[in-house]
Protein backbone atom coordinates (compact mmCIF):
# COMPACT_ATOMS: atom_id res chain seq x y z
CA UNK A 1 0.00 0.00 0.00
CA UNK A 2 1.21 3.58 -0.43
CA UNK A 3 2.21 4.95 2.95
CA UNK A 4 0.60 8.59 2.45
CA UNK A 5 -1.47 10.03 5.53
CA UNK A 6 -5.07 11.03 5.28
CA UNK A 7 -6.52 14.27 7.33
CA UNK A 8 -9.83 13.44 8.77
CA UNK A 9 -10.63 17.23 10.07
CA UNK A 10 -7.05 19.06 11.77
CA UNK A 11 -5.87 14.75 12.82
CA UNK A 12 -3.23 13.11 10.13
CA UNK A 13 -4.55 9.37 9.95
CA UNK A 14 -2.44 7.05 8.41
CA UNK A 15 0.53 4.28 9.52
CA UNK A 16 2.97 7.21 10.72
CA UNK A 17 0.26 8.25 13.49
CA UNK A 18 -0.35 7.36 16.41
CA UNK A 19 -3.99 5.34 16.05
CA UNK A 20 -7.58 7.55 15.56
CA UNK A 21 -9.84 7.07 18.33
CA UNK A 22 -13.29 7.45 17.86
CA UNK A 23 -16.08 7.79 20.87
CA UNK A 24 -19.21 6.75 19.38
CA UNK A 25 -21.87 8.92 21.39
CA UNK A 26 -24.92 6.70 19.63
CA UNK A 27 -28.14 6.63 21.88
CA UNK A 28 -26.09 7.11 25.22
CA UNK A 29 -27.65 10.09 25.42
CA UNK A 30 -30.78 8.74 26.95
CA UNK A 31 -33.31 11.55 25.61
CA UNK A 32 -31.04 14.22 27.40
CA UNK A 33 -28.76 16.91 25.35
CA UNK A 34 -27.48 17.84 28.73
CA UNK A 35 -25.91 14.30 29.04
CA UNK A 36 -24.95 14.57 25.32
CA UNK A 37 -22.45 17.47 26.43
CA UNK A 38 -21.22 15.57 29.25
CA UNK A 39 -20.55 12.58 27.06
CA UNK A 40 -18.70 14.79 24.57
CA UNK A 41 -16.99 16.26 27.41
CA UNK A 42 -16.09 12.90 28.88
CA UNK A 43 -14.66 12.18 25.40
CA UNK A 44 -12.32 14.76 25.39
CA UNK A 45 -10.84 14.14 28.95
CA UNK A 46 -10.78 10.75 28.01
CA UNK A 47 -7.83 11.43 24.97
CA UNK A 48 -10.55 11.00 22.41
CA UNK A 49 -9.51 12.43 18.77
CA UNK A 50 -13.10 12.52 17.50
CA UNK A 51 -16.46 12.23 18.46
CA UNK A 52 -19.20 10.89 16.19
CA UNK A 53 -22.96 11.19 15.99
CA UNK A 54 -25.91 8.99 14.17
CA UNK A 55 -28.22 11.01 12.08
CA UNK A 56 -31.15 9.21 11.55
CA UNK A 57 -34.91 9.23 12.26
CA UNK A 58 -37.23 6.33 12.96
CA UNK A 59 -39.11 6.95 9.75
CA UNK A 60 -35.98 7.79 7.65
CA UNK A 61 -34.71 3.96 8.78
CA UNK A 62 -37.80 2.09 9.44
CA UNK A 63 -41.82 2.38 9.28
CA UNK A 64 -43.93 2.12 12.75
CA UNK A 65 -45.02 -1.73 12.24
CA UNK A 66 -45.13 -4.36 15.18
CA UNK A 67 -44.89 -7.47 13.08
CA UNK A 68 -42.64 -9.72 13.54
CA UNK A 69 -40.52 -8.90 10.76
CA UNK A 70 -40.05 -5.46 12.05
CA UNK A 71 -39.46 -6.49 16.16
CA UNK A 72 -35.66 -7.38 17.38
CA UNK A 73 -35.85 -11.15 17.88
CA UNK A 74 -32.74 -13.08 19.62
CA UNK A 75 -32.20 -13.82 23.00
CA UNK A 76 -28.96 -12.21 23.13
CA UNK A 77 -30.01 -8.58 21.98
CA UNK A 78 -29.69 -6.30 23.79
CA UNK A 79 -32.88 -5.28 22.01
CA UNK A 80 -35.19 -8.27 22.35
CA UNK A 81 -38.75 -7.90 21.97
CA UNK A 82 -38.36 -4.26 20.92
CA UNK A 83 -39.69 -2.80 17.86
CA UNK A 84 -37.43 -0.88 15.30
CA UNK A 85 -39.57 1.79 15.29
CA UNK A 86 -39.75 2.38 18.75
CA UNK A 87 -35.86 1.36 19.17
CA UNK A 88 -34.96 4.21 16.93
CA UNK A 89 -37.04 6.75 18.38
CA UNK A 90 -35.63 6.00 21.38
CA UNK A 91 -32.22 6.02 20.28
CA UNK A 92 -32.19 8.79 17.64
CA UNK A 93 -29.76 12.19 18.04
CA UNK A 94 -32.21 14.97 17.49
CA UNK A 95 -31.12 17.00 14.53
CA UNK A 96 -31.69 20.27 16.46
CA UNK A 97 -28.78 18.71 18.95
CA UNK A 98 -26.51 17.62 16.52
CA UNK A 99 -24.97 21.76 16.14
CA UNK A 100 -24.72 22.34 19.87
CA UNK A 101 -23.07 18.87 20.39
CA UNK A 102 -20.72 19.40 17.61
CA UNK A 103 -20.19 23.17 18.76
CA UNK A 104 -18.57 21.41 22.24
CA UNK A 105 -16.65 18.94 20.44
CA UNK A 106 -15.10 21.59 18.53
CA UNK A 107 -14.38 23.44 21.41
CA UNK A 108 -12.42 20.50 23.28
CA UNK A 109 -10.57 20.54 19.93
CA UNK A 110 -11.96 17.18 18.59
CA UNK A 111 -12.99 16.11 15.26
CA UNK A 112 -16.85 15.30 15.33
CA UNK A 113 -18.92 14.15 12.64
CA UNK A 114 -21.59 11.54 11.63
CA UNK A 115 -23.28 8.71 10.46
CA UNK A 116 -25.73 9.38 7.89
CA UNK A 117 -28.58 6.91 7.31
CA UNK A 118 -30.10 8.45 4.31
CA UNK A 119 -29.71 11.43 1.44
CA UNK A 120 -31.83 14.10 4.03
CA UNK A 121 -28.96 12.89 6.61
CA UNK A 122 -26.24 13.71 3.83
CA UNK A 123 -27.52 16.92 3.17
CA UNK A 124 -28.27 18.30 6.82
CA UNK A 125 -25.10 17.13 8.14
CA UNK A 126 -23.45 19.39 4.48
CA UNK A 127 -25.16 22.31 6.17
CA UNK A 128 -23.11 21.60 9.54
CA UNK A 129 -19.68 21.40 7.49
CA UNK A 130 -18.84 18.05 9.06
CA UNK A 131 -15.13 16.93 7.92
CA UNK A 132 -16.14 13.09 7.28
CA UNK A 133 -18.37 10.96 6.78
CA UNK A 134 -18.89 7.07 8.41
CA UNK A 135 -21.08 4.28 6.92
CA UNK A 136 -22.28 2.02 9.12
CA UNK A 137 -22.18 -1.95 8.66
CA UNK A 138 -25.98 -2.07 8.40
CA UNK A 139 -25.76 0.82 5.40
CA UNK A 140 -22.71 -0.90 3.75
CA UNK A 141 -24.84 -2.51 1.34
CA UNK A 142 -26.80 0.87 0.70
CA UNK A 143 -24.64 1.38 -2.66
CA UNK A 144 -26.97 4.87 -3.45
CA UNK A 145 -26.27 5.96 -0.05
CA UNK A 146 -22.45 5.37 -0.31
CA UNK A 147 -22.45 7.30 -3.38
CA UNK A 148 -23.83 10.67 -1.86
CA UNK A 149 -21.46 10.78 0.63
CA UNK A 150 -18.67 9.82 -1.70
CA UNK A 151 -19.71 12.87 -3.95
CA UNK A 152 -19.22 15.65 -1.31
CA UNK A 153 -15.54 14.67 -1.50
CA UNK A 154 -15.17 14.10 2.03
CA UNK A 155 -12.82 11.11 4.03
CA UNK A 156 -15.14 8.18 3.70
CA UNK A 157 -15.27 5.74 7.01
CA UNK A 158 -16.81 2.41 5.92
CA UNK A 159 -17.38 -0.15 8.67
CA UNK A 160 -17.47 -3.97 6.77
CA UNK A 161 -19.76 -5.98 9.68
CA UNK A 162 -21.28 -8.90 8.05
CA UNK A 163 -20.21 -7.85 4.34
CA UNK A 164 -18.74 -10.21 2.10
CA UNK A 165 -15.41 -9.55 0.40
CA UNK A 166 -17.94 -8.95 -2.73
CA UNK A 167 -19.61 -6.88 -0.93
CA UNK A 168 -17.08 -4.88 0.73
CA UNK A 169 -15.83 -4.21 -3.06
CA UNK A 170 -19.29 -3.03 -3.99
CA UNK A 171 -18.90 -0.34 -1.48
CA UNK A 172 -15.48 0.71 -2.01
CA UNK A 173 -16.32 0.71 -5.81
CA UNK A 174 -19.17 2.80 -5.58
CA UNK A 175 -17.47 5.20 -2.91
CA UNK A 176 -14.25 5.36 -5.30
CA UNK A 177 -16.20 5.85 -8.43
CA UNK A 178 -18.41 8.74 -7.21
CA UNK A 179 -15.78 10.71 -6.19
CA UNK A 180 -14.00 9.35 -2.54
CA UNK A 181 -10.40 9.51 -2.43
CA UNK A 182 -9.71 9.20 1.11
CA UNK A 183 -11.27 5.88 2.47
CA UNK A 184 -11.25 3.94 5.75
CA UNK A 185 -12.00 0.47 6.20
CA UNK A 186 -13.04 -0.58 9.58
CA UNK A 187 -13.19 -4.42 11.13
CA UNK A 188 -16.53 -5.13 12.34
CA UNK A 189 -18.54 -7.55 14.19
CA UNK A 190 -21.63 -6.70 14.45
CA UNK A 191 -23.36 -8.75 17.29
CA UNK A 192 -23.96 -6.48 20.54
CA UNK A 193 -21.72 -6.99 22.52
CA UNK A 194 -19.18 -8.89 20.22
CA UNK A 195 -17.00 -11.83 21.41
CA UNK A 196 -12.95 -11.94 20.78
CA UNK A 197 -13.59 -15.14 18.94
CA UNK A 198 -15.96 -13.57 16.66
CA UNK A 199 -13.42 -10.61 16.21
CA UNK A 200 -11.22 -12.14 13.70
CA UNK A 201 -8.94 -8.87 13.41
CA UNK A 202 -6.44 -11.11 10.98
CA UNK A 203 -9.29 -10.03 8.28
CA UNK A 204 -7.47 -6.05 9.04
CA UNK A 205 -4.43 -7.11 7.19
CA UNK A 206 -6.60 -8.08 4.29
CA UNK A 207 -9.05 -5.42 3.82
CA UNK A 208 -5.33 -3.27 3.64
CA UNK A 209 -4.13 -5.87 0.97
CA UNK A 210 -7.24 -5.84 -0.56
CA UNK A 211 -8.38 -2.32 -0.98
CA UNK A 212 -5.16 -0.41 -0.88
CA UNK A 213 -6.67 1.83 1.93
CA UNK A 214 -6.53 2.69 5.85
CA UNK A 215 -8.05 -0.04 7.61
CA UNK A 216 -9.39 -0.08 11.52
CA UNK A 217 -11.68 -1.41 13.80
CA UNK A 218 -15.28 -0.47 14.89
CA UNK A 219 -15.20 -2.47 18.34
CA UNK A 220 -17.78 -3.94 20.19
CA UNK A 221 -15.96 -6.55 22.70
CA UNK A 222 -15.74 -5.69 25.98
CA UNK A 223 -12.32 -4.25 27.26
CA UNK A 224 -8.97 -3.22 24.84
CA UNK A 225 -7.83 -6.31 23.77
CA UNK A 226 -9.00 -6.71 20.65
CA UNK A 227 -7.87 -2.86 19.99
CA UNK A 228 -4.57 -3.28 21.11
CA UNK A 229 -4.18 -6.31 19.07
CA UNK A 230 -5.99 -4.56 16.07
CA UNK A 231 -3.15 -1.70 15.98
CA UNK A 232 -0.52 -4.61 16.24
CA UNK A 233 -1.98 -5.81 13.04
CA UNK A 234 -1.96 -2.61 11.23
CA UNK A 235 -5.23 -0.84 12.22
CA UNK A 236 -5.11 2.91 12.16
CA UNK A 237 -8.79 4.21 13.57
CA UNK A 238 -10.28 2.16 16.17
CA UNK A 239 -14.11 3.48 16.61
CA UNK A 240 -15.81 2.39 20.51
CA UNK A 241 -18.90 3.53 21.97
CA UNK A 242 -18.44 5.63 25.50
CA UNK A 243 -21.40 6.00 27.84
CA UNK A 244 -21.04 7.87 31.12
CA UNK A 245 -21.54 4.80 33.42
CA UNK A 246 -23.26 1.52 32.18
CA UNK A 247 -25.16 1.03 35.60
CA UNK A 248 -27.25 3.88 34.61
CA UNK A 249 -28.55 1.98 31.56
CA UNK A 250 -29.37 3.00 27.27
CA UNK A 251 -29.83 1.46 24.59
CA UNK A 252 -26.26 0.91 23.64
CA UNK A 253 -24.74 0.86 27.67
CA UNK A 254 -24.13 -2.64 27.80
CA UNK A 255 -21.44 -2.80 25.46
CA UNK A 256 -19.96 1.06 25.90
CA UNK A 257 -16.78 1.79 27.68
CA UNK A 258 -16.90 4.29 30.48
CA UNK A 259 -14.23 7.38 30.58
CA UNK A 260 -11.95 5.46 32.41
CA UNK A 261 -12.05 2.70 30.47
CA UNK A 262 -11.87 4.97 27.57
CA UNK A 263 -9.19 6.92 28.32
CA UNK A 264 -7.00 3.15 28.90
CA UNK A 265 -8.06 2.58 25.40
CA UNK A 266 -6.72 5.47 23.96
CA UNK A 267 -3.54 4.91 26.53
CA UNK A 268 -2.74 1.76 26.11
CA UNK A 269 -3.31 2.02 21.59
CA UNK A 270 -1.06 4.75 21.46
CA UNK A 271 1.57 2.21 23.62
CA UNK A 272 0.64 -0.24 20.82
CA UNK A 273 1.37 2.42 18.37
CA UNK A 274 4.64 2.87 19.43
CA UNK A 275 5.72 -0.61 20.25
CA UNK A 276 5.50 -1.49 16.71
CA UNK A 277 8.63 0.49 15.74
CA UNK A 278 11.04 -1.32 13.25
CA UNK A 279 12.96 -4.49 12.50
CA UNK A 280 15.72 -4.22 14.95
CA UNK A 281 18.35 -6.88 16.00
CA UNK A 282 20.89 -5.27 19.20
CA UNK A 283 20.81 -2.83 22.25
CA UNK A 284 18.88 0.10 21.35
CA UNK A 285 20.26 3.33 22.41
CA UNK A 286 18.35 3.38 25.75
CA UNK A 287 19.48 -0.47 26.69
CA UNK A 288 23.17 0.75 25.85
CA UNK A 289 23.62 1.47 29.70
CA UNK A 290 21.98 -1.99 30.78
CA UNK A 291 24.77 -4.17 29.03
CA UNK A 292 27.39 -3.60 32.15
CA UNK A 293 24.81 -5.91 33.58
CA UNK A 294 25.48 -9.06 31.35
CA UNK A 295 27.51 -11.18 32.68
CA UNK A 296 31.29 -11.43 31.16
CA UNK A 297 34.46 -13.16 32.43
CA UNK A 298 35.88 -12.54 35.83
CA UNK A 299 39.19 -13.66 37.58
CA UNK A 300 37.49 -14.73 41.07
CA UNK A 301 40.82 -15.72 42.87
CA UNK A 302 44.32 -14.05 43.11
CA UNK A 303 46.69 -14.95 40.78
CA UNK A 304 50.60 -14.68 40.48
CA UNK A 305 51.73 -13.65 37.22
CA UNK A 306 52.15 -16.90 34.90
CA UNK A 307 49.72 -18.65 36.77
CA UNK A 308 47.43 -20.50 34.37
CA UNK A 309 43.64 -19.45 34.58
CA UNK A 310 41.43 -22.51 35.35
CA UNK A 311 37.67 -22.92 36.35
CA UNK A 312 38.48 -22.73 40.61
CA UNK A 313 40.40 -19.09 39.21
CA UNK A 314 37.77 -17.66 36.50
CA UNK A 315 34.22 -17.71 36.63
CA UNK A 316 31.42 -16.00 34.42
CA UNK A 317 29.44 -13.55 36.36
CA UNK A 318 28.02 -9.91 36.06
CA UNK A 319 29.00 -7.47 35.53
CA UNK A 320 30.12 -7.40 31.44
CA UNK A 321 33.37 -5.66 31.63
CA UNK A 322 35.45 -8.83 30.81
CA UNK A 323 35.39 -11.07 27.73
CA UNK A 324 32.13 -12.65 26.63
CA UNK A 325 31.12 -15.77 28.03
CA UNK A 326 31.74 -17.71 24.33
CA UNK A 327 35.55 -17.08 25.25
CA UNK A 328 35.59 -18.97 28.41
CA UNK A 329 36.62 -22.42 27.23
CA UNK A 330 39.76 -20.64 24.64
CA UNK A 331 40.95 -18.79 27.93
CA UNK A 332 41.14 -21.64 30.03
CA UNK A 333 45.14 -22.70 30.47
CA UNK A 334 45.94 -19.38 29.24
CA UNK A 335 48.48 -17.48 32.05
CA UNK A 336 48.32 -14.06 32.97
CA UNK A 337 50.82 -11.09 32.67
CA UNK A 338 51.30 -9.95 36.05
CA UNK A 339 49.86 -10.91 39.26
CA UNK A 340 46.25 -10.32 38.96
CA UNK A 341 43.90 -9.53 42.05
CA UNK A 342 39.98 -11.34 42.44
CA UNK A 343 37.48 -9.10 40.72
CA UNK A 344 39.62 -8.43 37.62
CA UNK A 345 37.57 -8.57 34.43
CA UNK A 346 39.37 -10.83 31.86
CA UNK A 347 40.85 -9.26 28.78
CA UNK A 348 42.98 -10.68 26.15
CA UNK A 349 45.61 -8.31 27.08
CA UNK A 350 46.52 -9.51 30.20
CA UNK A 351 47.07 -13.13 28.79
CA UNK A 352 50.23 -14.25 27.93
Amino acid sequence: MTEQNIRIGHVSVGTGCPPFVIAELSGNHNGSLDRAIALVDAAAAAGAHAVKLQTYTADTLTIDVNSADFVVSGKDSPWSGRSLHELYQQAHTPWDWHEPIMRRARGQGMVVFSTPFDETAVDFLESLDVPAYKIASFENVHLPLIRKVAAQGKPVIISTGMASIGEISDAVQAARQAGCKDLVLLKCTSTYPATPENSNIATIKCLREIFDCEVGLSDHTMGVGAAVAAVALGATVIEKHITLARSEGGVDASFSMEPAEFRALVEETRRAYEAIGKVKFGPTPSEQASLVFRRSIYVVKDLRAGEKLSPDSIRIIRPGFGLAPKYYDRVLGAAVRQDTRRGTPVSWDMLL
